[in-house]
This record gives C-alpha cells, sequence and structure tokens, in this order.
C-alpha cells in the first residue's frame, strides 16, 4: 500500500499504538479486579474474553467511523447553572455520562467490599457471580472505552486501516501482559486500592467530559505513576523494617 511508503504513517503507527496502550490500561485494571470474582480457573478465560471483546468493540467502531465521528453532533441543549448558556448534548456525552456514572458505582462498590472483608470468599473459590455476569460488565465498559479510544484515534491518524493496525497491535500487548498486571494487582492489597481510586478517577474524568469540562488525562495517568512508585517504595521499606520489629517482638515476649 502506498501509505506504507510514507515514513509518516509508520510515525502516526507508532504514536497511535502507544496512545492505544496508554489508553488500555484503565481497561485492564477493570478486567483484571472484576475477574478477581471469579474462580481461579475461569480468571485466564475471563481476563482473555474481555480483552478480544475490547478488541472487537473497537475495530467494529472503526468501520463505522463516519457515524462515530457524528455522534459528537449536538441531539438537544440544556440550560444548567453551572455551564456558560446552554450545553449541547450528544450521544457522545450521553455514553461517557452513563460510562463514567457506571465506572464511578463499580470502583465505589469494590473499595466497600474490600474495606469491610467481604471479598474475601471470592478468592476461596466459592465466588457468588460467573463469567457470565462478569463479561457482561466487561461488555458495558468496553463499550465506553472503546468510544473514547476511537475519538482519540479519530484526531490523531486519517486512514482506518492505520486505526486498525494500531489497534490490534495494542490489544496484543495487552494480551500478553494482562496476566502480570493481573496478578500484580490482585496480589498487593494497597496496589489493588491505588488502581480502584485510580477507576474513579477515570469515572469522574468521564463524567466531567460530558458536560464538556476537559481534563487532561496526562495528569490522571501521572498521578497514577507518582502514587504507584511511591508505594513501591513503601513495599521495600516494610520488607527492610519488618524482620526488626518481628526481633523486637520476640525480645519482648521472652522477657
Amino acid at each position: 500500500m502506498e501509505i506504507f511508503a510514507n515514513p509518516d504513517t509508520w510515525i502516526s503507527l507508532l504514536t497511535l499504538t502507544f496512545m492505544e496502550v496508554v489508553l488500555g490500561i484503565d481497561n485492564i485494571v477493570f478486567i483484571s479486579i472484576i475477574v478477581a470474582r471469579l474462580p481461579k480457573e475461569q480468571q485466564a478465560k475471563g481476563r482473555t474474553i474481555g480483552l478480544l471483546l475490547a478488541l472487537v468493540f473497537r475495530v467494529i467502531l472503526l468501520l463505522f467511523i463516519s457515524t462515530i465521528v457524528q455522534a459528537k453532533e449536538p441531539l438537544f441543549t440544556l440550560d444548567l447553572p453551572f455551564t456558560d448558556g446552554e450545553l449541547a448534548v450528544s450521544w457522545r456525552d450521553i455514553i461517557l455520562f452513563a460510562g463514567g456514572l457506571f465506572l464511578l458505582a463499580k470502583s465505589t462498590t469494590e473499595i466497600h467490599n474490600k474495606l469491610e472483608g467481604e471479598e474475601e470468599h471470592h478468592t476461596t473459590g466459592k465466588a457468588t457471580t460467573t463469567l457470565g455476569k462478569i463479561l457482561i460488565q466487561i461488555i458495558l465498559i468496553d463499550i465506553v472505552f472503546s468510544f473514547d479510544s476511537i475519538l482519540t484515534a479519530v484526531g490523531l491518524v486519517d486512514h482506518v486501516s492505520i486505526m486498525i493496525i494500531a489497534v490490534i497491535i495494542s490489544m496484543v500487548i495487552m494480551l500478553i501482559f494482562a496476566k502480570t498486571i493481573s496478578d500484580f494487582v490482585n496480589n498487593r492489597p494497597t496496589v489493588k486500592m491505588l488502581a480502584l481510586s485510580f477507576l474513579l478517577l477515570i469515572g469522574v474524568m468521564l463524567v466531567a467530559e460530558a458536560f464538556h469540562v476537559e481534563i487532561p488525562k496526562g495528569y490522571i495517568y501521572f498521578a497514577m505513576f507518582f502514587s504507584l512508585m511511591v508505594e513501591m517504595l513503601n513495599s521495600k521499606l516494610r520488607k527492610k523494617t519488618e524482620p526488626v520489629h518481628l526481633r523486637q517482638s520476640e525480645i519482648i515476649d521472652t522477657e
């Protein structure tokens, strides 16, 4: 194809692939947390199906790219007190608002269950949910994340074929590292709480975007990365200081 003879095409492909991987992090985190409610033997299957569904949704949306772009056209207007003038509401706004509320509700519920200790029975193989229920929730959030991801792709690349290739490459990368990320999140309670807080921020951002309040995603990703680095330092510090506390407690017991 002639477009691949142009060096700018490869730069666009690499840029878009990187952006799709970054934007897919929140999707992986959500899937990793939610499939943890399944029995151990079904978790890998749930992660794989969830990411494959995300790939399918993205490709389908790209094939209907003209319709997706039209989804930004206003359907009606609202006169809200906290907006400048009237708020033009489009299908994009409705989808982002619904997805943001769903993400806020789901993240809040997961945090509550974790704080109350109600998730313990999910790790013992006696999960009360099923793969079907988990996949329905994954599909709902995949639609929102895919929609947002495609709108970002439209702003970076003109050719649909480049968008599809970038989406496929990014999904392959995420499939390769999905288990590693999932184990890292679910085996560390404090990291899992950070991940849930990250999803809360994403939910707030989606709701804000529905009201045409743009929050740069870079701020949220940087805040999460910084928090994760601090947590990793705390983890190393705990490993160094824990034996000292154990020895001190043993000395006190013998006395």
